[in-house]
């Protein structure tokens, strides 16, 4: 993987030169930690039941809410049907048959047998207002005796039914001047009208008030219906429901479990395999150079007693390069075989990684650990580091060269830290993560390597500031402790 990072990233910009901050650059968070068991986890039976039982409640506010509205709604086309119905039959049996030609012309005494017919025949808990208006806009008669004989404006729907007969029924805010007497039995009534004749044939329009508490009433009486036949639908929809989900659930949990059994196989057959390559690598190459390193000092010393400078010379030179292949090698082994970096030990794996290193221009140093402490890390930390610390290291030689880079790791509290600082000539964080060049994945990777492993990754770097990153690994598990001599 890291020489894919080397590969796919390049961490330094190489743009025109830019002007030198005066400021030191700022910290940046590549990478926070994560969860590791994320994705990982079961599917919980009690998870699904809250889900589905959520989803329930959902479902019964939305369908109150909705049905409340659609029930209103009809209840109100009912009764304003039922106001309009009772008006015909009132109009064509009460009303039409008293209307004379005198209470037209407003003669008192009409008015007052009128007005003894409407209050035994008509008026009543169904019926709290009645006019009769002329066609100019009259009332020719109303219950309220106040009304009769004022003047008001009919509107464009009343003389459109004076004109086109018919019978128009609505709800009523009382808004209007007429209704100024009307609101001591409510502030909304259903309003009905329609034309009616005399026996002459001379027209009036007759006009009807029923209380809107009918339409309440009749909501209620449609939404305790609905709301009987919703509910018992949904909770029996849920008992046919919750035997499918649990045994998906169980199946889904055993689908799971094979899955991880799969990939756990998997990634031991391939553990092994990286075992055995690793052993073979270490039991043949690196012993062989091993010895031949120890053979190469002897015969560099036995030249040297001979007073042969120029033979021990070459001889030292081979022996030098021999002890570079085997740190080369064991470097090699660690990213073949993780686990031998435990064997091997951290310091040594980076002591090893820092001198494997040649290129051109880079000198790497390596700080000690100060007072030999043990950092207490396990060993996906102690792995985690190491390849930071070689993809960070690979970067600088690819891309900040000629540079010093410098490694240290230390313990700061609970933590440890990573860091590794470069004089190199830096690079923009913010544009690279704002505007990365196409294929370039390596601060992203780098990111997603310290997340995964449950560490903090930042990098500080400006054109001319050199480039310094931080590995974070917070709260190890052991704590500092001396390591015995």
């Amino acid at each position: 993987m890291s020489e894919d990072l080397e590969e796919t990233q390049p961490l330094r910009v190489a743009d025109a030169p830019r002007p030198v901050p005066t400021a030191p650059p700022a910290w940046i968070a590549l990478g926070e930690p994560t969860d590791p068991e994320q994705g990982r986890r079961p599917v919980a039976g009690r998870r699904i039941a809250v889900q589905l039982l959520a989803g329930i409640v959902i479902a019964l506010v939305t369908v109150t809410i909705g049905g409340s509205a659609a029930a209103r709604r009809l209840a109100e086309r009912e009764a304003v049907n039922d106001s309009a119905a009772m008006a015909n039959l009132l109009a064509e049996t009460v009303v039409q048959p008293a209307l004379t030609d005198d209470l037209l012309a407003g003669d008192p005494e009409a008015q007052r047998q009128f007005d003894t017919l409407v209050r035994d025949r008509v008026m009543g808990e169904r019926v709290v207002r009645i006019k009769i208006w002329g066609s100019d806009g009259t009332v020719l008669y109303a219950d309220q005796a106040e009304l009769i004989g004022q003047v008001f404006t009919l509107d464009a729907r009343q003389r459109d039914v004076l004109a086109t007969p018919r019978t128009v029924a609505e709800v009523s805010d009382l808004d209007r001047a007429e209704n100024v007497f009307d609101h001591d039995v409510g502030d909304k009534l259903v309003e009905v009208y329609r034309p009616v004749w005399t026996s002459t044939g001379q027209v009036a329009l007759f006009e009807i008030y029923t209380p809107y508490d009918l339409v309440s009433e009749r909501t209620g009486q449609l939404w305790r219906g609905f709301a009987g036949v919703t509910i018992s639908t949904l909770l029996l929809f849920v008992v046919l429901l919750t035997p499918l989900i649990w045994h998906l659930a169980a199946r889904a949990r055993r689908d799971q479990r094979h899955r991880e059994q799969l990939l756990e196989r998997a990634v031991d057959a391939s553990e092994n395999e990286r075992r055995r390559i690793a052993a073979s690598l270490h039991d043949g190459p690196v012993q062989d150079l091993a010895a031949t390193s120890f053979v190469i000092a002897g015969a560099t010393a036995r030249a040297e007693a001979s007073g042969r400078a120029d033979l021990a010379g070459e001889l030292h030179g081979a022996a030098q390069s021999v002890r570079t292949s085997i740190r080369s090698l064991r470097t090699l082994l660690v990213d073949i075989y993780p686990p031998s970096l435990g064997r091997a030990g951290l310091s040594v794996a980076l002591s090893d990684l820092a001198q494997s290193e040649r290129t051109p221009g880079l000198e790497v140093r390596i700080e000690p650990l100060a007072q030999a402490v043990d950092l207490g890390l396990d060993p996906e930390q102690e792995r985690l580091v190491y390849r930071v610390a070689q993809e960070t290291l690979r970067n600088a030689a690819k891309h900040a060269t000629p540079c010093v880079l410098r490694i240290s790791l230390s313990r700061r509290s609970d933590d440890v830290v990573l860091d590794v600082v470069d004089d190199g000539p830096g690079f923009d964080v913010a544009r690279t993560l704002a505007e990365p060049e196409r294929g370039h994945l390596g601060l992203q990777l780098l990111a997603e390597l310290a997340s995964t492993g449950g560490a903090t990754l930042q990098v500080a770097s400006a054109p001319g500031h050199g480039t310094r990153w931080r590995l974070r690994i917070a709260g190890s598990a052991a704590g500092s402790r001396e390591v015995p001599s």
